[in-house]
Protein backbone atom coordinates (compact mmCIF):
# COMPACT_ATOMS: atom_id res chain seq x y z
CA UNK A 1 0.00 0.00 0.00
CA UNK A 2 1.18 3.51 -0.81
CA UNK A 3 -0.04 6.92 0.30
CA UNK A 4 0.44 10.32 -1.28
CA UNK A 5 1.61 13.59 0.18
CA UNK A 6 0.28 16.66 -1.59
CA UNK A 7 2.93 19.25 -0.75
CA UNK A 8 2.45 22.93 -1.62
CA UNK A 9 5.95 23.28 -3.10
CA UNK A 10 5.90 20.31 -5.50
CA UNK A 11 3.95 19.92 -8.73
CA UNK A 12 3.15 16.26 -8.21
CA UNK A 13 2.22 14.37 -5.02
CA UNK A 14 5.05 12.55 -3.26
CA UNK A 15 4.71 8.81 -2.58
CA UNK A 16 4.89 7.60 1.03
CA UNK A 17 4.92 4.15 2.60
CA UNK A 18 2.74 3.42 5.66
CA UNK A 19 4.62 4.65 8.73
CA UNK A 20 6.87 7.06 6.82
CA UNK A 21 7.11 10.47 8.33
CA UNK A 22 6.29 13.40 6.07
CA UNK A 23 9.96 14.42 6.23
CA UNK A 24 11.26 10.96 5.29
CA UNK A 25 9.00 10.78 2.24
CA UNK A 26 9.83 14.30 1.04
CA UNK A 27 13.59 13.84 1.43
CA UNK A 28 13.47 10.47 -0.32
CA UNK A 29 11.73 12.20 -3.24
CA UNK A 30 14.51 14.80 -3.40
CA UNK A 31 12.47 17.68 -1.98
CA UNK A 32 14.87 20.08 -0.13
CA UNK A 33 12.60 20.39 2.90
CA UNK A 34 14.12 22.36 5.83
CA UNK A 35 15.13 20.09 8.70
CA UNK A 36 17.83 19.65 11.30
CA UNK A 37 17.62 17.27 14.30
CA UNK A 38 15.01 14.90 12.76
CA UNK A 39 13.86 13.78 16.23
CA UNK A 40 11.42 16.53 17.21
CA UNK A 41 13.66 18.77 19.28
CA UNK A 42 14.49 21.77 17.11
CA UNK A 43 11.22 22.70 15.38
CA UNK A 44 12.97 23.35 12.06
CA UNK A 45 10.64 21.14 9.99
CA UNK A 46 7.31 22.75 10.88
CA UNK A 47 4.59 22.61 8.25
CA UNK A 48 0.83 23.06 8.18
CA UNK A 49 -1.41 20.01 7.96
CA UNK A 50 -4.25 20.97 5.59
CA UNK A 51 -6.00 17.60 5.53
CA UNK A 52 -5.36 13.91 6.02
CA UNK A 53 -4.49 11.41 8.74
CA UNK A 54 -1.18 11.40 10.61
CA UNK A 55 0.16 9.94 13.84
CA UNK A 56 2.36 12.32 15.82
CA UNK A 57 5.47 10.78 17.39
CA UNK A 58 6.77 12.29 20.66
CA UNK A 59 8.59 15.64 20.39
CA UNK A 60 10.01 18.35 22.63
CA UNK A 61 7.52 20.77 24.17
CA UNK A 62 9.73 23.61 22.95
CA UNK A 63 9.63 22.52 19.29
CA UNK A 64 5.96 23.39 18.76
CA UNK A 65 3.99 25.97 20.73
CA UNK A 66 0.35 25.64 21.75
CA UNK A 67 -0.51 28.52 19.41
CA UNK A 68 1.15 26.69 16.52
CA UNK A 69 -0.69 23.46 17.34
CA UNK A 70 -3.96 25.41 17.26
CA UNK A 71 -3.07 26.50 13.74
CA UNK A 72 -2.61 22.80 12.74
CA UNK A 73 1.16 23.14 12.49
CA UNK A 74 3.00 19.82 12.81
CA UNK A 75 6.61 18.67 12.74
CA UNK A 76 7.33 16.85 9.48
CA UNK A 77 9.88 14.60 11.21
CA UNK A 78 7.28 13.48 13.80
CA UNK A 79 4.22 13.21 11.53
CA UNK A 80 3.78 9.59 10.43
CA UNK A 81 1.62 9.13 7.34
CA UNK A 82 -1.31 6.73 7.61
CA UNK A 83 -3.33 7.96 4.64
CA UNK A 84 -3.20 10.57 1.91
CA UNK A 85 -2.28 13.95 3.37
CA UNK A 86 -1.94 17.53 2.23
CA UNK A 87 0.65 19.79 3.83
CA UNK A 88 1.76 23.36 3.22
CA UNK A 89 5.15 24.95 3.77
CA UNK A 90 5.43 27.61 6.47
CA UNK A 91 8.99 28.81 5.91
CA UNK A 92 8.95 29.48 2.17
CA UNK A 93 12.41 31.05 2.36
CA UNK A 94 13.75 27.76 3.70
CA UNK A 95 12.12 25.72 0.93
CA UNK A 96 13.71 27.89 -1.76
CA UNK A 97 17.27 27.14 -0.62
CA UNK A 98 19.36 24.76 -2.66
CA UNK A 99 19.96 22.97 -4.88
CA UNK A 100 21.59 20.06 -3.05
CA UNK A 101 24.77 19.02 -4.85
CA UNK A 102 27.43 16.36 -4.35
CA UNK A 103 31.00 17.57 -4.91
CA UNK A 104 34.39 15.92 -4.72
CA UNK A 105 37.28 17.57 -2.95
CA UNK A 106 40.42 17.03 -0.89
CA UNK A 107 41.77 18.05 2.50
CA UNK A 108 44.11 21.06 2.23
CA UNK A 109 44.76 21.71 5.94
CA UNK A 110 44.16 20.22 9.38
CA UNK A 111 44.37 22.34 12.53
CA UNK A 112 43.96 21.19 16.13
CA UNK A 113 41.60 23.70 17.76
CA UNK A 114 41.25 21.99 21.15
CA UNK A 115 42.18 18.63 22.66
CA UNK A 116 39.21 17.03 20.85
CA UNK A 117 38.21 19.43 18.02
CA UNK A 118 40.01 19.47 14.68
CA UNK A 119 39.48 22.02 11.92
CA UNK A 120 39.22 20.42 8.48
CA UNK A 121 39.64 22.71 5.48
CA UNK A 122 38.77 21.40 2.02
CA UNK A 123 39.30 22.40 -1.58
CA UNK A 124 36.56 21.32 -3.96
CA UNK A 125 37.26 20.21 -7.52
CA UNK A 126 37.17 23.12 -9.96
CA UNK A 127 34.55 21.62 -12.27
CA UNK A 128 32.18 21.20 -9.34
CA UNK A 129 32.37 24.85 -8.39
CA UNK A 130 31.89 26.30 -4.92
CA UNK A 131 29.38 24.85 -2.45
CA UNK A 132 26.50 27.34 -2.41
CA UNK A 133 24.93 27.61 1.03
CA UNK A 134 23.50 30.06 3.56
CA UNK A 135 25.44 30.87 6.72
CA UNK A 136 24.43 28.35 9.39
CA UNK A 137 23.77 25.39 7.10
CA UNK A 138 25.53 22.03 7.08
CA UNK A 139 26.66 19.33 4.64
CA UNK A 140 27.22 15.60 4.64
CA UNK A 141 30.96 14.94 4.49
CA UNK A 142 32.07 11.48 3.35
CA UNK A 143 35.67 10.71 4.31
CA UNK A 144 35.66 7.10 3.08
CA UNK A 145 33.01 4.60 1.90
CA UNK A 146 30.53 4.17 4.74
CA UNK A 147 32.20 6.86 6.87
CA UNK A 148 30.27 10.10 6.72
CA UNK A 149 28.55 12.58 8.98
CA UNK A 150 26.78 15.95 8.90
CA UNK A 151 29.01 18.91 9.77
CA UNK A 152 28.23 22.62 9.70
CA UNK A 153 30.23 24.99 7.53
CA UNK A 154 32.34 27.36 9.65
CA UNK A 155 33.33 29.52 6.68
CA UNK A 156 31.11 32.22 5.21
CA UNK A 157 29.22 31.66 1.92
CA UNK A 158 31.61 34.11 0.22
CA UNK A 159 34.65 31.96 1.05
CA UNK A 160 35.36 29.23 -1.48
CA UNK A 161 37.03 26.56 0.69
CA UNK A 162 34.62 24.73 3.06
CA UNK A 163 35.76 24.58 6.70
CA UNK A 164 34.43 22.19 9.36
CA UNK A 165 35.02 21.83 13.12
CA UNK A 166 35.05 18.10 13.90
CA UNK A 167 34.86 17.03 17.54
CA UNK A 168 36.12 13.55 18.37
CA UNK A 169 33.04 11.81 19.79
CA UNK A 170 33.59 8.54 21.70
CA UNK A 171 32.30 5.72 19.50
CA UNK A 172 31.90 8.00 16.49
CA UNK A 173 33.30 6.38 13.35
CA UNK A 174 33.58 9.57 11.32
CA UNK A 175 35.06 11.69 14.10
CA UNK A 176 37.53 8.93 15.02
CA UNK A 177 38.61 8.72 11.38
CA UNK A 178 39.19 12.49 11.32
CA UNK A 179 41.09 12.44 14.61
CA UNK A 180 43.28 9.42 13.89
CA UNK A 181 43.57 8.80 10.15
CA UNK A 182 42.68 11.85 8.08
CA UNK A 183 45.66 13.44 6.31
CA UNK A 184 46.20 16.46 4.07
CA UNK A 185 45.50 15.42 0.47
CA UNK A 186 42.85 12.86 1.44
CA UNK A 187 39.89 12.78 -0.98
CA UNK A 188 36.38 13.51 0.32
CA UNK A 189 32.86 14.02 -0.96
CA UNK A 190 30.65 16.87 0.25
CA UNK A 191 26.87 16.81 -0.28
CA UNK A 192 24.59 19.69 0.65
CA UNK A 193 23.55 22.15 1.76
CA UNK A 194 21.05 21.07 4.40
CA UNK A 195 19.30 22.70 7.34
CA UNK A 196 17.20 25.79 7.88
CA UNK A 197 18.91 27.29 10.93
CA UNK A 198 20.52 29.81 8.61
CA UNK A 199 20.90 33.59 8.68
CA UNK A 200 17.67 35.37 7.78
CA UNK A 201 18.79 38.23 5.55
CA UNK A 202 15.53 40.16 5.90
CA UNK A 203 15.84 40.65 9.65
CA UNK A 204 17.16 44.11 10.56
CA UNK A 205 16.79 43.92 14.34
CA UNK A 206 18.88 42.48 17.19
CA UNK A 207 20.28 38.96 17.01
CA UNK A 208 20.98 36.31 19.65
CA UNK A 209 23.66 33.71 18.87
CA UNK A 210 24.20 30.71 21.17
CA UNK A 211 26.91 28.09 20.59
CA UNK A 212 27.82 25.03 22.64
CA UNK A 213 31.20 23.40 21.93
CA UNK A 214 31.75 22.77 18.22
CA UNK A 215 28.36 24.39 17.64
CA UNK A 216 30.52 27.49 17.29
CA UNK A 217 31.11 26.49 13.63
CA UNK A 218 27.71 27.53 12.18
CA UNK A 219 27.38 30.38 14.70
CA UNK A 220 30.73 31.82 13.63
CA UNK A 221 29.66 31.56 9.99
CA UNK A 222 26.47 33.45 10.82
CA UNK A 223 28.31 36.05 12.89
CA UNK A 224 30.97 36.80 10.30
CA UNK A 225 28.33 37.04 7.57
CA UNK A 226 26.06 39.20 9.72
CA UNK A 227 28.47 41.87 10.98
CA UNK A 228 29.06 43.67 7.64
CA UNK A 229 25.29 44.12 7.19
CA UNK A 230 24.13 44.50 10.80
CA UNK A 231 23.76 48.31 10.50
CA UNK A 232 24.15 49.00 14.19
CA UNK A 233 21.81 46.26 15.45
CA UNK A 234 22.77 44.58 18.72
CA UNK A 235 24.33 41.11 18.55
CA UNK A 236 24.58 38.94 21.67
CA UNK A 237 26.89 35.91 21.46
CA UNK A 238 26.98 33.24 24.16
CA UNK A 239 29.64 30.53 23.74
CA UNK A 240 29.53 27.71 26.28
CA UNK A 241 32.01 24.90 26.94
CA UNK A 242 32.87 22.63 29.86
CA UNK A 243 36.29 23.98 30.87
CA UNK A 244 39.07 26.33 29.83
CA UNK A 245 40.71 23.69 27.65
CA UNK A 246 37.56 23.57 25.50
CA UNK A 247 37.60 27.29 24.60
CA UNK A 248 38.75 28.01 21.04
CA UNK A 249 38.74 30.84 18.49
CA UNK A 250 38.60 33.36 21.32
CA UNK A 251 41.10 35.62 19.53
CA UNK A 252 38.89 35.61 16.43
CA UNK A 253 35.73 36.32 18.43
CA UNK A 254 37.32 39.18 20.37
CA UNK A 255 38.64 40.69 17.13
CA UNK A 256 35.12 40.60 15.72
CA UNK A 257 33.80 42.26 18.88
CA UNK A 258 36.47 44.96 18.54
CA UNK A 259 35.44 45.57 14.93
CA UNK A 260 31.73 45.87 15.77
CA UNK A 261 30.96 47.65 19.02
CA UNK A 262 27.38 46.36 19.16
CA UNK A 263 28.61 42.77 19.57
CA UNK A 264 28.63 41.51 23.16
CA UNK A 265 30.63 38.34 23.74
CA UNK A 266 29.96 35.97 26.65
CA UNK A 267 32.10 32.87 27.20
CA UNK A 268 30.76 30.51 29.85
CA UNK A 269 32.32 27.47 31.54
CA UNK A 270 29.92 24.88 32.92
CA UNK A 271 32.20 22.57 34.90
CA UNK A 272 35.04 24.66 36.30
CA UNK A 273 35.37 28.30 37.32
CA UNK A 274 37.55 30.43 35.07
CA UNK A 275 38.98 33.86 35.72
CA UNK A 276 37.13 36.42 33.64
CA UNK A 277 34.59 33.84 32.48
CA UNK A 278 30.88 33.42 33.11
CA UNK A 279 30.14 30.24 35.05
CA UNK A 280 27.19 27.90 34.61
CA UNK A 281 25.13 26.21 31.93
CA UNK A 282 24.24 28.45 29.01
CA UNK A 283 20.54 28.67 29.78
CA UNK A 284 21.40 29.71 33.36
CA UNK A 285 23.85 32.36 32.18
CA UNK A 286 21.33 33.76 29.68
CA UNK A 287 18.52 33.75 32.26
CA UNK A 288 20.72 35.68 34.71
CA UNK A 289 21.07 38.53 32.21
CA UNK A 290 17.30 39.22 32.31
CA UNK A 291 17.14 40.42 28.69
CA UNK A 292 13.87 41.06 26.90
CA UNK A 293 14.26 39.09 23.66
CA UNK A 294 11.17 40.53 22.01
CA UNK A 295 12.19 41.54 18.47
CA UNK A 296 15.30 39.35 18.42
CA UNK A 297 16.16 36.68 15.87
CA UNK A 298 17.90 33.72 17.55
CA UNK A 299 20.25 31.05 16.22
CA UNK A 300 21.30 28.12 18.43
CA UNK A 301 23.77 25.31 17.72
CA UNK A 302 25.30 22.61 19.90
CA UNK A 303 24.35 19.62 22.08
CA UNK A 304 20.64 18.73 22.14
CA UNK A 305 20.28 19.27 25.91
CA UNK A 306 21.73 22.77 25.59
CA UNK A 307 19.58 23.64 22.57
CA UNK A 308 16.45 22.39 24.32
CA UNK A 309 17.16 24.24 27.59
CA UNK A 310 18.12 27.51 25.90
CA UNK A 311 15.12 27.32 23.57
CA UNK A 312 12.80 27.10 26.53
CA UNK A 313 14.35 29.95 28.48
CA UNK A 314 14.62 32.47 25.62
CA UNK A 315 10.97 31.94 24.68
CA UNK A 316 10.07 32.60 28.31
CA UNK A 317 12.17 35.78 28.06
CA UNK A 318 10.11 37.16 25.18
CA UNK A 319 11.52 35.60 22.01
CA UNK A 320 8.84 34.83 19.44
CA UNK A 321 8.87 31.11 18.68
CA UNK A 322 8.94 31.74 14.93
CA UNK A 323 12.21 33.67 15.36
CA UNK A 324 13.99 30.71 16.97
CA UNK A 325 16.26 28.68 14.66
CA UNK A 326 18.13 25.75 16.16
CA UNK A 327 20.63 23.13 15.02
CA UNK A 328 21.06 20.34 17.57
CA UNK A 329 24.27 18.30 17.15
CA UNK A 330 23.27 14.68 17.65
CA UNK A 331 26.07 12.12 18.02
CA UNK A 332 26.14 9.72 15.10
CA UNK A 333 27.98 6.40 14.78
Amino acid sequence: MEYHIDFSETREPVTAQPGDTVLEALLRAGVPFPHSCQVGNCGTCKCELIEGEIFELPYSEHALSEDEKAKKHVLACRAQVWGDVKVRAIDIEGISLGPIRSLRGRVISLTQLTHDIREVRLSLEAEGGALAFAAGQYAQVEFAPGISRHYSMANTPDEIDPVFHVRHVPGGRASAFVAEKLKVGHGVRVTGPYGSSYLRQHHAGPVLLVAGGSGLAPIESILRTLIPRANGAAILLYFGVRSEKDVYHETILRALAASYDKLRLNIALSEQPGRGRRNGLLHEVIAADRIDFCGYMAYLAGPPAMVDAVSGIVVQMGLEHRNLHADAFYNQP
